[in-house]
């Protein structure tokens, strides 16, 4: 049972929250079920009836790779229901290690890892276990299976290895989509209020990034995502033929940044970039708008070098189609905002930029920022603006763009990520999915597009701020040493750092990094032919040496007896062989003849004692003894 409860966990993990619960309570019912007798036939299909209907209810009628995990767990957890022998464990135990080799279709992380190599241990340990109870062979202590059974691992780990490292990957994962990306929230191409809340609660790592050098400021690492312009009134969408549009020039500033992205995996084609990418990495391309595109759904962790710098100008001639785009408004949508506007503009006169600060002033003035905001109606600039006030960045950039477009000023939303925290062990930034931000851009004269964000104005902690700086903020210290909040936070950026390591070391090993394997050393890029060539040499080696090293092992299956046999060959050596037919006290007392005070004796009676007369429960000091005993005279046993 421990050992078909220690393989489920790690798949239980990766399946929806409610359906490994429903899982995991039958699995316990049926523990229990089958404590004193077999469950009847009928109540297991009915078990089995209620797993395929809560998986239906889980996850619909989609039959594909996690439905099956899925499947392939309620099986498990019922499995137990048909325990009547020796034989049925057997089957029990290798059906159950399918499990934790399913996990990893879904998750190739280390705890997963871990959890894992866990259920495989016990699964060696219940088959020696069983084998034992086959062979009528008393079951040894706990401390002596855990060695034979690393013994076993370590056996077969430099084939793993070699597998792992030699085994020629394929340029494109064998699945269509090898990690769970499908359902990973990742920037849309479309943006429309309410849409971010899924995003604005996940906690999880989004993107990490390297700098190789000092990094920005906080009021420059703005990520640049979808640049958003066409409006229908409620849903801003990005325009298509960017893609193809040649990139208008931008003059770089002083400030300039060169750094690493590693991007977590997602169902989408979008990259980002700190604002504004100098180029585009190989395998990526940058459309008229400088939003990164990749032309693969980036379905596995991949990692980017690039080079940004803060804009001086930027597009400082407007095309008219583009003019006209963003410009554009849907009739018949917010007129009371559409009217502020053309009074603004009529006081401010052509001053663009004063029309800007006003309503950025008016913002810092009036409104506030919460995440608890109703659905907007029709009109939903104005019930922002005027009503409610208060809101999120999706309503504070689009009503903001709806306003400078009213005004006549060209704007546009821009999507992406804002801020990032430094994880202090592996000096990088972590950027969160829950730091997706908009913000918007205006075209001022001479200046070309300027990045305004007017949820800044009203909540600057939101796109700023980090947890390193309100812990500072707050002392982050009570009574000499850290609080509980500055102790969770050095867990978590502490398991960040673990986690980036095993990214590098082993999910972002990929074919290209498996044929400049051996490039330190001199060597060009191997072929699948060459790889494949190294492997089978390696494999030869490595199987050899486990067949010597098992050949060597063929003795007796009680490792007592092993040990003694091991101590007759020393002694025969010198002449001294144990015959067939000798007892061991007759042997010990012709050695004795031989060899006064070597020890024997005693170590006889003893190993006697425990094989025979089962007087002597502590083996363990017992083979210590057998095995460091030596044929010299005067040794203690």
């Amino acid at each position: 049972m421990l050992t078909t409860a220690l393989a489920l966990l790690p798949l239980l993990l990766q399946l929806p929250g409610v359906l490994a619960g429903v899982i995991a309570a039958a699995a316990m019912l049926v523990a229990l079920l089958s404590w004193r007798k077999v469950p009847s036939m009928p109540l297991r299909l009915l078990l089995v009836a209620v797993m395929l209907a809560a998986i239906y209810w889980q996850m619909g009628a989609h039959p594909g790779r996690d439905t099956g995990c899925a499947l392939l767990a309620a099986m498990l957890a019922i499995k137990s229901s048909e325990l009547r022998s020796l034989r049925d464990a057997r089957s029990l135990i290798g059906f159950a290690l399918f499990a934790p080799f399913a996990a990893f279709l879904l998750d190739q992380g280390p705890t997963t890892l871990l959890l894992a190599a866990a259920a495989v241990i016990c699964a060696l340990l219940a088959l020696q276990r069983i084998a034992d109870e086959d062979a009528g062979i008393r079951p040894l202590a706990v401390g002596l299976q855990l060695r034979t059974v690393g013994r076993l691992m370590l056996l077969a780990l430099p084939l793993a290895m070699a597998a792992f490292w030699l085994v020629p990957r394929l340029g494109s994962p064998l699945w269509g989509i090898p990690e769970r990306a499908i359902g990973r929230p990742g920037l849309s191409d479309s943006m429309q209020a309410g849409q971010w809340l899924d995003l604005m609660v996940d906690d999880s790592p989004a993107l990490r990034v390297q700098f190789f050098g000092p990094p920005p400021a906080q009021n420059q690492r703005y990520w640049r995502g979808p640049v958003l312009t066409r409006f229908d009134g409620r849903r801003w969408t990005r325009l298509d033929y960017q893609r193809t549009t040649p990139r208008p020039p931008f003059e770089p500033g002083a400030a300039q940044w060169d750094y690493q992205i590693e991007y977590e995996p997602t169902d989408d084609r979008q990259l980002v970039s700190l604002d504004l990418p100098l180029n585009n990495p190989s395998g990526t391309f940058l459309d008229a708008d400088y939003s990164l595109l990749r032309p693969q759904p980036l379905t596995a962790l991949t990692r980017w070098r690039m080079q940004s710098a803060a804009p001086q100008r930027f597009q400082p001639e407007l095309p008219p189609a583009l003019r006209q785009q963003a410009l554009q408004l849907p009739d018949g949508f917010n007129p009371r905002t559409l009217a502020l506007a053309r009074k603004w503009r009529s006081e401010a006169g052509t001053d663009d930029a004063a029309i800007v600060q006003r309503s950025l002033d008016w913002i810092h003035r009036e409104f506030a920022y919460t995440l608890s905001t109703p659905l907007p109606g029709r009109h939903g600039a104005d019930e922002f603006l005027f009503d409610q006030k208060q809101g999120f960045c999706e309503h504070f950039s689009s009503a903001f763009v709806v306003l400078m477009r009213g005004a006549g000023i060209p704007a546009r939303v821009v999507t992406g990520y804002a801020g990032g925290v430094r994880n202090r062990f592996g000096d990088y930034w972590v950027v969160r999915r829950m730091d997706a931000h908009a913000w918007a851009e205006v075209w001022l004269p001479e200046r070309g597009w300027v990045r305004v964000d007017p949820t800044a104005a009203v909540a600057p902690e939101r796109i700023y701020d980090t947890l390193e700086d309100r812990l500072a903020q707050q002392g982050g210290t009570a009574a000499g040493g850290l609080d509980l909040a500055g102790r969770w936070d050095s867990i978590v950026q502490f398991g960040d750092w673990m986690r980036r390591g095993w990214n590098t070391a082993f999910l972002s090993f990929d074919a290209k990094r498996q044929q400049r394997l051996l490039s330190p050393f001199g060597v060009g890029e191997l072929s699948p032919s060459q790889l494949v060539a190294l492997f089978a040499g390696f494999a030869v080696i490595a199987v050899g040496a486990m067949a010597w090293l098992l050949a060597r092992g063929e003795r007796q299956r009680d490792p007592l007896l092993r040990a003694w046999h091991r101590l007759g060959r020393h002694y025969a050596r010198l002449g001294l062989a144990r015959e067939p037919h000798e007892p061991a006290g007759d042997w010990a007392r012709r050695v004795e003849l031989r060899y006064p005070g070597s020890g024997l004796m005693a170590l006889s009676k003893r190993f006697a004692d425990a094989r025979y007369a089962g007087v002597l429960s502590d083996h363990v000091s017992l083979l210590r003894d057998l095995r460091r005993h030596r044929p010299k005279p005067g040794a203690s046993p």
